[in-house]
């Protein structure tokens, strides 16, 4: 009995782990493309910012970021609820990463890629969304996929604001069922479990672009 409760507890919290997991993602993966955007830019100020921005993001650690958005930003009478709070905190952190690998991924396409597309007369944003953009996402996924691996354990931190994700019901468990080593044994089994599909999917995005770009 206490090991099925256990188990119950850490089956509760895996919506919510997953949902911070994939809205904190796609928020970085959207935010991340102005911003690398911005580190590449001509414009010295713009480059700068950019930089001083992303260096922010990822310098000050994610728990500190989730306490000052959910306890200390407000938006005249609204306050962030829990999930929310996580959610762009997460968000955020994920743009400032994900702007980095897209940069090591755009960079490490040969510079006669843009100079070809120029050649041929073709605007920078056909260069970049036609040629240029599929090979940096090949190139940008193994890291992309690692990323969200340690993103979805970083989940865990939302549990310290409240958000009723796999740790939070983990810990309750814990405290009140005495269920002590188990249950933290079957959270980590879980965060493996739930790990394994991610490194799947980029195996398989992979090849599928690896197909696109050598055609």
């Amino acid at each position: 009995m206490q090991f099925l409760d256990a188990l119950e507890a850490v089956l509760v919290g895996v919506p919510l782990t997953l949902l911070v997991m994939a809205a904190s993602l796609a928020i970085g993966a959207v935010l991340g493309v102005p911003l690398v955007l911005g580190l590449r830019s001509r414009n010295v100020a713009v480059r700068a910012g950019c930089r001083y921005l992303v260096n922010l993001l990822r310098g000050i650690p994610a728990i500190v970021w989730l306490f000052i958005i959910y306890f200390g930003v407000s938006i005249g009478a609204y306050q962030f609820a829990s999930v929310p709070a996580a959610i762009l905190g997460l968000g955020l952190i994920s743009a400032a990463y994900l702007a980095e690998i897209y940069r090591g991924g755009i960079s490490a396409v040969h510079h006669g890629q843009w100079e070809a597309g120029h050649a041929l007369g073709v605007s920078n944003w056909t260069t970049f969304s036609r040629i240029v953009g599929p090979q940096a996402l090949r190139v940008s996924i193994p890291s992309m996929a690692s990323y969200a691996i340690s993103l979805l354990k970083d989940s865990s931190i939302a549990s310290t604001i409240g958000v009723t994700e796999i740790v939070f019901y983990t810990t309750q468990n814990a405290r009140s069922g005495g269920g002590g080593l188990t249950v933290y044994i079957l959270a980590a089994v879980m965060y493996v479990v739930l790990s394994i599909p991610l490194g799947l999917l980029s195996r398989k995005l992979d090849a599928s672009l690896r197909k696109k770009v050598s055609r």
